[in-house]
């Protein structure tokens, strides 16, 4: 069953400096000010898949949206996947839940008017629904979302990480209704537990992050790989003042990034996520159409 998996590829649209290690750098105030790449960048991933015949799922900021709406429209029209990032990538246990509910119908308005899609599929900024900020996912179905990919089935992290979630595909259960989680989640290598994207995917060598995707591929499930545009440009300014662990978080393997992406995208089938999550189940044993359900209590 593993040759027939069709794992996730997301990409987090963002700019290098938008990412919330740089928070205590950089005011939002400020982003118009600043040196902008996102449009190069992102215009480089999708280069990139296109030459590897690859469709994904993009979550984008909706400040980008508002400020680079031809992106967008650049994105949907190669064929991609559109997703919601909130608005101003604020950690959601920092906000209210109705300043997380105006941060996202505010990125569902930048998005839709930006290409005319409207997204259905959200990813938290840092993956931070976790159990502080766990009332999100009920906000989520009220603004009319189907899917999320959100909560990290990990621990130890200062940002995000729930231990006790689910590993696979399944839908929550919240008080407004029902939402598909499909998270991050991590594989294995030996006893070693690996991330899939991201800082993990510049820091870990390629070989480690295949071992870790065919470990979930062979208990049958597809993997959730994730990245963001600034990760494969390495020219980007350098920003000043921030710490010794953000600068090696932010910094490491930039100038690999794009040669690992390639040969990890000649490695594996990779398809947006909903699609991802279809080949799953119309392969999966038994009733095609479950998925295990968890409850939003925490």
């Amino acid at each position: 069953m593993t040759a027939l998996i069709k794992h996730a590829f997301t990409v987090d649209v963002e700019d290098y400096y938008q990412v919330s290690a740089m928070e205590h750098r950089v005011n939002r105030s400020d982003w118009d000010r600043l040196d902008s790449r996102v449009v190069g960048s992102t215009e480089r991933m999708l280069r990139l898949l296109d030459r590897h015949q690859t469709r994904g799922t993009f979550y984008i900021l909706g400040w980008v949206a508002h400020r680079f709406p031809d992106l967008v429209k650049r994105i949907a029209s190669c064929g991609h996947e559109i997703a919601s990032h909130g608005f101003w990538h604020r950690l959601i246990y920092t906000q209210t839940p109705d300043e997380f509910s105006q941060d996202i119908a505010d990125s569902v308005d930048a998005i839709t008017t930006a290409c005319g899609i409207r997204p259905t599929a959200y990813r938290a900024p840092s993956f931070s629904i976790t159990d502080k900020s766990w009332w999100a996912l009920q906000i989520l179905v009220e603004q009319g979302f189907s899917d999320d990919s959100s909560v990290f089935p990990i621990r130890g992290h200062n940002r995000y990480g729930v231990a006790r979630a689910e590993k696979v595909i399944h839908q929550i259960e919240t008080e407004s209704g029902t939402i598909r989680e499909f998270p991050p989640a991590p594989g294995r290598f030996g006893k070693a537990t690996l991330p899939i994207g991201g800082g993990y995917f510049r820091l870990f060598t390629l070989n480690l992050t295949s071992a870790a995707i065919r470990s979930i591929a062979r208990k049958g499930h597809p993997a959730m790989f994730y990245i963001h545009p600034w990760e494969i440009d390495p020219q980007q300014p350098k920003m000043g003042g921030l710490n010794r662990a953000t600068r090696f978080r932010h910094y490491v393997g930039l100038k690999k990034t794009e040669h690992k992406l390639e040969k990890l995208l000649q490695h594996f089938s990779f398809t947006t996520m909903t699609d991802a999550i279809e080949s799953y189940q119309s392969n999966a044993p038994g009733d095609p159409t479950s998925i295990n359900s968890s409850a939003a209590t925490r």
